[in-house]
């Protein structure tokens, strides 16, 4: 049978809050921004906090703890591919390399999810 599917719905969402994947509704309208209710709430209490503090609609609020954890991500993806590289100058084997590209993935990953 043939994939009715258009791209569109194909494409995998990811929340707006906490970066996890946001399950398909399998119904047609507004896709989802969250992926659970706790996650809208927090994003509506950030939302408000930043109106409140004058901040630009599209102002980025870290706290210390987020920061710090986002950095340490950055520094941990950062040693990653600085150990492909090095295994690369060494002439490192193809399984080799392909293992230490698969970790920079992962990390990467990691990365992405802000929260």
């Amino acid at each position: 049978m043939e994939n009715l599917e258009t791209p569109r719905q194909r494409r995998v969402r990811h929340c707006a809050w906490c970066g996890r994947r946001v399950p398909g509704s399998g119904r047609q309208g507004r896709p989802k921004l969250y992926c659970a209710q706790s996650c809208r709430q927090r994003a509506y209490e950030r939302r408000t906090a930043v109106q409140r503090g004058g901040l630009p609609e599209d102002a980025v609020v870290l706290s210390a703890t987020e920061l710090a954890d986002l950095q340490d991500r950055l520094f941990q993806l950062r040693c990653a591919a600085e150990d492909v590289s090095t295994a690369a100058d060494d002439g490192a084997d193809h399984a080799e390399l392909r293992k230490l590209a698969s970790q920079v993935v992962d990390v990467a990953t990691e990365l992405e999810r802000l929260r």
